[in-house]
């Protein structure tokens, strides 16, 4: 085994200064004073948009209005044209009298008297129906159109 040198175990107190000392860092070089860059805010060009927006608006709301009052007015002229008209047909008139040198003798009718028949409901198999009708067998089947059967 061998043994170290007990000298160079102790450091010298230099090297102990230089170990504990505090190093100052070198202060940081001197800038330059910054200028402001020169900048543009578009609250003008928001402030015109916006404006030209609510002239449009306002536009379209006074023509509506406009609108709205001609088509009023139309329609009231037409519901006076028509309770005028009204007025004019609902005047009373006097019945005419009836005359009474030819009085009124019913007549027999020239049609045929209605035949009643009784209506038929037999079934020509389980899924169709069936009916008579003016002498032809008509049935449905399946949902499918009415044909005659002969």
């Amino acid at each position: 085994m061998e043994r170290s040198n007990p000298k160079s175990a102790l450091k010298t107190k230099d090297e102990l200064k230089d170990k504990y000392s505090k190093v100052t860092p070198k202060p940081p070089a001197a800038k330059e004073n910054t200028r402001q860059q020169e900048f543009k805010l578009h609250t003008g060009q928001r402030a015109v948009k916006r404006a030209m927006f609510n002239y449009s608006v306002a536009t379209k709301f006074y023509l509506s209005e406009i609108h709205k009052r001609r088509v009023e007015k139309v329609q009231k002229m037409i519901e006076d044209e028509e309770i005028r008209s009204l007025r004019k047909e609902m005047v009373p008139k006097a019945q005419l009298m009836p005359f009474f040198d030819r009085p009124f003798f019913p007549q027999r009718s020239n049609r045929p008297l209605t035949i009643p028949r009784e209506p038929s409901f037999r079934m020509v198999n389980s899924k169709c129906w069936s009916c008579i009708s003016e002498n032809e067998l008509h049935y449905f089947q399946h949902a499918h159109a009415w044909n005659p059967i002969k």
